[in-house]
C-alpha cells in the first residue's frame, strides 16, 4: 500500500489569509481606496520601456495635526513623498509576493511630515518584481500577475479638533511620466535628471498638464499588512581602488562583493550620460567580466545604470528601483577625472539586526564567518535568494541549507515567515511547489523535489527551535501535511528518486538522488509527525510516525551495504544517513568512523556539494569528531571553504573552485557550526528558543580561543573557552530567567543559572 493511500492527512484547501490572531501578524485593514494607474499605459502594453509614472494629490488640512498614518502599496516598487520629504528610508518597498494571491502593504507615521493647511502627497512607481519585463531563463515576464504599476494607498489624519481626515486613491489623482525612463531588477535603472519635475511633491505644483489616473484591476491577492522588516541602505562603502582603461573608463573596486548599488557625485554639461556597469569579477586587462553572470538575461543590459545629467552644479544620484551583486564598477562618460570620492558603495538589504557574532584565535574560521555574513545578507535583498546578481531567485533548497546560519546571525523569522506564506501561495492543488519562490509558473518539474522543497517544512522548524515562535508551524501545517502527501505519489516502494541530489558536488561518484530525496521525505514525514502533535492531531501524528517507520526501513534495504556504508561510500551519502537519523543505532559509530576515514583518506577537501556541505561537518562533530569538522573547513587545498579565501573571496561562492558565481549562500552552513559545535550553543527541541540553555563547547587542536554570543528572546546568551596552561577554561552567560548545563570537554557537568559563571577543566 502506498503512502498516499494510506496516510490520512488534512487536504482542506490552503487558507491564503494568514490567522489575524496568529503573533506578530497585525489584522489586514478594511480598505476603502482604489487601485489607480495611468490611463496611457493601457494602450500601450507591448512598450515595455515606459517611464516609471509619478502621481500626486493636494490635499488641505483645517488645523493642527494630532496623528497622521500613511497605508500604502505601490507595486511593483514605490517612493512616497510628502510635502517634499521622502516617506521612510526604505528602499525597494514592497518585498516580493504571489502578487495574485497576495500583496502586502506598508503603514507609515507621517505626523511630522503633514501641516495645517495646504499638503501635497506624491508617489513614484517602478516596476519591482511586480511588472518583470527582462526576458530571462525563469519566464518572468510571463507571470500571471503581471501588469504595469499600480497603487492602492489611504492617509489618515486625526486633527488636534478630534476631527479625522481621509484621503483615499482614487480617480482624482493626477499623473505624469517621472525622470526614471527605464527600470529593471536583472537588467538596471535609466535616469535622466532633465526630466525631473521640481516640487511635483509640494502644494501649490502647477500639474495642469498631467493625466487623470485611472482606477484599475488590483493585482488580486489580498491585501495584508508587511510584518518583516524592510529593505535599507544598511552600509555605504568607499572605494579601495580605481584605475582608468585605454578606453576612458574607469573601473571601481568596491573591496567587498555586496548587494547594492552606486552612488554618484558628478559635475557636468546636461546632457552627458554617465553609464555604471556592475559586475563581482575582472579580467586580465583589468576591466570588468560579466560573461558568466548575464547568460541567463536575454534582453536588455545586465545590471547597468545611466544618467543623464541636468547640467547644474554638483548632482548626486543613486537608483532605487533595482539592485546589483558587485565588487567592480565600470564608469563610462565621465565628464571629469575619475576619483575615489565619484563613487560610493550603497550596500541595502533586509533590515533586520545582527543578533549574534563569532569570534576565534583562528583567521581562517574568522574570515570565513566575515564571508558567510556578507553572502547571507547579499542575498536576503526583501527574500532569500541563491545569488544578488545572475538570478536573484528565491531557490528553495539555498534558503533552508542557510537558514540555521540566518537566525544564528540576524533576526531573520518575520522575513522568513512572509516568504513561506509566498510557498504555499505557490503551492499546487496535488501538493507540489516549486524551486524557486516567487514563481512565474517555472520550476515546478526541473530543480524542485524533496532536498529543495523541504524548505516549507524546515524553515518553520527552525524558527520555532531557535525563536520559540510555532505559529508558522501552526498556520502552513495544512500545506506540509499536503506536501508530505504529494511525495507519497512519487515514491516506488517509499523512495524518491526526482530531486537535484548533492548539487555542486565535486565527486565524480555522484550520490544517487534518491538518497538525499528520501532522506529528507523521511525528515519531512517525522517533523510532520512532530507537529501534528504539537497542533492536537493525534491521528496525523500516528500516520506519520507509521510512515516515518516505512521509510526508514526501505532507505536501509536500498541503500546500506553493511560495514557502515552507504551507497557507494560517497561522503554525503554516508553523512545524509547519519544526519536525518537513518542510520540504525548499532550501526551508527561505524558509519560515523567511515566517514571520517573517507575525510581524511581525502586529506579533509570536500568531495561533497551543497547537501553535504550540511551534512558532513555537523555529523563530524555531533560525534565527537569536531577535530575532523574544522579541518575540513580550515585546510587551505582546493577544493575547500578555506581555498575561496586563497583565490580573494570576500563572500562565499557557487562552486568550490570558484568559476561561476561569487556570491552564493548555499554553503553557509559553515557559520552555524560554529556557534553550535564549537562554541557549544546548542539549540534543543524540548526548550525552543533557548528557554532552557545546553552549552556543550568542543575544544579542538589548532584553536586556542573561542567565543559567540546570540540574542535569544529571553536576552543574550554567551560562551567562550580559551585553551590556557594546559587546560580549557569555559565562561557562559545567561540572561535573566534563563537557567542550563555545561558539558565541560572531560564530560564534568556544571548547573548554569543567570549571569556568568565560569569553569575549568584539564586538556584532553
Amino acid at each position: 500500500m502506498t503512502h498516499h493511500e494510506n496516510l490520512k492527512t488534512p487536504v482542506r484547501r490552503y487558507r491564503r489569509k494568514p490567522e489575524p490572531e496568529a503573533p506578530g501578524r497585525p489584522k489586514p485593514r478594511a480598505w476603502s481606496a482604489k487601485w489607480i494607474g495611468r490611463h496611457h499605459m493601457m494602450f500601450r502594453y507591448a512598450d515595455q520601456l515606459q517611464p516609471a509614472p509619478l502621481y500626486r494629490r493636494e490635499f488641505t488640512l483645517e488645523g493642527p495635526v494630532r496623528q497622521a498614518t500613511l497605508h500604502i502599496c505601490g507595486l511593483g516598487f514605490y517612493v512616497a513623498r510628502i510635502n517634499g520629504q521622502r516617506v521612510g528610508d526604505q528602499v525597494l518597498e514592497p518585498g516580493p509576493s504571489q502578487y495574485d494571491q497576495r500583496v502586502r502593504y506598508s503603514t507609515h507615521d507621517v505626523t511630522s511630515l503633514v501641516r495645517a493647511g495646504a499638503n501635497a502627497l506624491g508617489v513614484m512607481l517602478g516596476t519591482g518584481w511586480y511588472n518583470g519585463h527582462t526576458v530571462a531563463f525563469w519566464n518572468l515576464d510571463r507571470a500571471v500577475w503581471r501588469d504595469y504599476p499600480k497603487l492602492i494607498l489611504e492617509l489618515e489624519v486625526q486633527l488636534e479638533s478630534g476631527a479625522t481626515v481621509c484621503l483615499h486613491s482614487d480617480g482624482s489623482w493626477r499623473v505624469v511620466e517621472g525622470p526614471v525612463r527605464f527600470d529593471a531588477l536583472r537588467n538596471g535603472e535609466h535616469y535622466d535628471a532633465r526630466a525631473e519635475r521640481p516640487g511635483w511633491d509640494t502644494p501649490g505644483y502647477n500639474d495642469s498638464a498631467w493625466e487623470q489616473a485611472v482606477i484599475v484591476p488590483g493585482p488580486g491577492g489580498l491585501l495584508e499588512p508587511q510584518v518583516a522588516p524592510p529593505c535599507r541602505v544598511m552600509q555605504t562603502l568607499t572605494p579601495v581602488a580605481v584605475r582608468r582603461l585605454a578606453s576612458g573608463a574607469a573601473v571601481y573596486d568596491m573591496g567587498q562583493n555586496m548587494a547594492g548599488w552606486a552612488q554618484l557625485r558628478v559635475s557636468g554639461p546636461a546632457g552627458t550620460e554617465v553609464v555604471l556597469r556592475y559586475a563581482e569579477s575582472c579580467n586580465a586587462d583589468g576591466d570588468i567580466d560579466v560573461r558568466k553572470m548575464n547568460r541567463f538575461v536575454v534582453s536588455g543590459e545586465f545590471q547597468t545604470d545611466r544618467y543623464i545629467l541636468k547640467g547644474q552644479g554638483e548632482e548626486i544620484w543613486e537608483p532605487g528601483f533595482t539592485y546589483h551583486g558587485f565588487q567592480y564598477v565600470r564608469v563610462e562618460g565621465l565628464p571629469g577625472e575619475p576619483t575615489l570620492d565619484t563613487l560610493r558603495g550603497r550596500v541595502v538589504h533586509t533590515s533586520f539586526d545582527a543578533i549574534g557574532g563569532v569570534e576565534t584565535s583562528s583567521e581562517t574560521l574568522n574570515r570565513l564567518q566575515t564571508c558567510t555574513r556578507w553572502a547571507y545578507i547579499g542575498n536576503f535583498v526583501g527574500f532569500p535568494t541563491d545569488c544578488p546578481h545572475r538570478e536573484k531567485n528565491g531557490w528553495t533548497g539555498d534558503a533552508h541549507l542557510a537558514a540555521e546560519t540566518g537566525l544564528w546571525n540576524f533576526g531573520a523569522a518575520s522575513a522568513y515567515g512572509e516568504w513561506l506564506d509566498s510557498i504555499a501561495d505557490c503551492q499546487r492543488p496535488s501538493g507540489q511547489i516549486p524551486a524557486i519562490v516567487p514563481c512565474s509558473g517555472w520550476g515546478y518539474n526541473w530543480g524542485s523535489g524533496p532536498a529543495w522543497d523541504s524548505a516549507l517544512i524546515l524553515i518553520p522548524w527552525y524558527i520555532y527551535l531557535y525563536t520559540g515562535d510555532r505559529s508558522h508551524i501552526d498556520r502552513l501545517y495544512p500545506a506540509m501535511a499536503r506536501y508530505v502527501g504529494y511525495l507519497g505519489t512519487l515514491a516506488t516502494d517509499h523512495i524518491v528518486h526526482f530531486g537535484l541530489g548533492d548539487w555542486c558536488s565535486v565527486d565524480p561518484r555522484t550520490v544517487p538522488s534518491g538518497i538525499t530525496s528520501t532522506a529528507y521525505y523521511y525528515a519531512d514525514t517525522r517533523l510532520l509527525a512532530r507537529f501534528a502533535r504539537m497542533t492536537g492531531s493525534k491521528k496525523d501524528a500516528a500516520a506519520f510516525e507509521a510512515l516515518a517507520v516505512r521509510i526508514r526501513r526501505a532507505f536501509n534495504a536500498a541503500f546500506y551495504r553493511g560495514n557502515g556504508v552507504y551507497a557507494d561510500g560517497q561522503m554525503t551519502a554516508m553523512a545524509c544517513a547519519v544526519y536525518q537519523g537513518l542510520v540504525e543505532d548499532d550501526q551508527r559509530a561505524a558509519v560515523v568512523a567511515r566517514l571520517a576515514e573517507a575525510v581524511e583518506r581525502n586529506s579533509y577537501k570536500v568531495e561533497f556539494g551543497i547537501l553535504g556541505a550540511k551534512y558532513v561537518p555537523r555529523v563530524l562533530a555531533e560525534n565527537g569528531r569536531a577535530d575532523v569538522a574544522f579541518k575540513v573547513f580550515t585546510q587551505p587545498e582546493l577544493p575547500g571553504w578555506a581555498n575561496w579565501l586563497r583565490q580573494g573571496a570576500t563572500t562565499l561562492r557557487e562552486n568550490w573552485d570558484g568559476s561561476d558565481s561569487q556570491n552564493h549562500i548555499m554553503f553557509g552552513d559553515i557559520s552555524a557550526c560554529l556557534y553550535q559545535y564549537f562554541a557549544g550553543i546548542m539549540p534543543d527541541p524540548e526548550h525552543p528558543g533557548f528557554s532552557e540553555v545546553t552549552v556543550r563547547p568542543q575544544p579542538v587542536e589548532g584553536l586556542d580561543a573561542m567565543s559567540a554570543w546570540h540574542r535569544a528572546p529571553a536576552g543574550i546568551i554567551r560562551s567562550a573557552w580559551t585553551r590556557e596552561a594546559g587546560g580549557i577554561t569555559c565562561d557562559v552567560t545567561l540572561p535573566e530567567g534563563v537557567t542550563g548545563m555545561l558539558h565541560l570537554p572531560d564530560g564534568t557537568r556544571v548547573a548554569l543559572v543567570p549571569g556568568h559563571q565560569r569553569a575549568s577543566c584539564p586538556s584532553r
